[in-house]
């Protein structure tokens, strides 16, 4: 796997593919809100969050799609839609309000949309780039999913798991920022270390990506390339 993962040609290939640069703007655009806007670490913790309820939005989609004409698949949406809700739901609830607590005047209750109302209002101009992210997100799902017609071979099981992956690298990154900016006492080290490691786990996603299109991505890493 790790030879064709930096195998030149698979490179080349998934950088030739403007949804693998698409992507990669995307991730970098929080340098911008850095530079211009004075964001620190909350306002980009709390957008990563938010790009988290966004993923689980769409994953939703992908578990409707994949039993499109498939009655087997119908009968595990059915009961995986509204279990991955609620479970994905208080998975990023309690993530939500990890994140809040640690903030800096982070006023108002703990109900999910008090949560939600805090990530949105913590950074200047977040409206905008988490538009960006949904944009993103729609640009993959129906390019890739729709046009590509995955839904027609995907898996219920494997949609639902997928984006848990994005929360456990999330957690790692802030971890790891925080002990930099902690060890330097340099607040601005440890969010450029959240921002590199969002970005090298998104290339990642894009390269396996390409590996999947080129039919060469095994069944057990697909779930986890479905999580970009």
């Amino acid at each position: 796997m790790s030879g064709r993962f930096f195998d030149p040609a698979v490179l080349a290939r998934t950088f030739r593919d403007p949804l693998t640069w698409l992507s990669l703007v995307t991730d970098l655009l929080p340098i911008l809100a850095i530079i211009l806007l004075q964001w620190g670490p909350t306002p980009l913790v709390a957008l990563y969050w938010l790009e988290n309820l966004v993923i689980g939005a769409y994953t939703i989609l992908r578990l409707a799609g994949s039993a499109t004409g498939n009655i087997a698949k119908l009968g595990a949406a059915i009961f995986l839609i509204p279990f991955f809700t609620l479970h994905y739901g208080m998975f990023c609830y309690g993530h939500g309000v990890f994140l809040k607590s640690f903030a800096s005047n982070a006023g108002g209750g703990d109900g999910m949309m008090d949560i939600v109302r805090w990530a949105v209002g913590s950074g200047e101009g977040m409206p905008v780039f988490l538009a960006i992210i949904v944009f993103t997100n729609a640009v993959f799902f129906a390019v890739d999913y729709i046009g590509k017609r995955e839904f027609v071979t995907a898996n219920p099981a494997a949609e639902m798991f997928a984006p848990y992956g994005r929360i456990v690298t999330l957690h790692v990154a802030i971890i790891l920022g925080a002990f930099f900016s902690i060890a330097t006492d340099q607040p601005l080290l440890g969010v450029l270390i959240l921002i590199v490691i969002r970005v090298v786990f998104g290339l990642v996603l894009s390269v396996l990506r390409r590996l999947k299109l080129d039919g060469q991505l095994g069944a057990s890493l697909s779930a986890f390339e479905q999580a970009g």
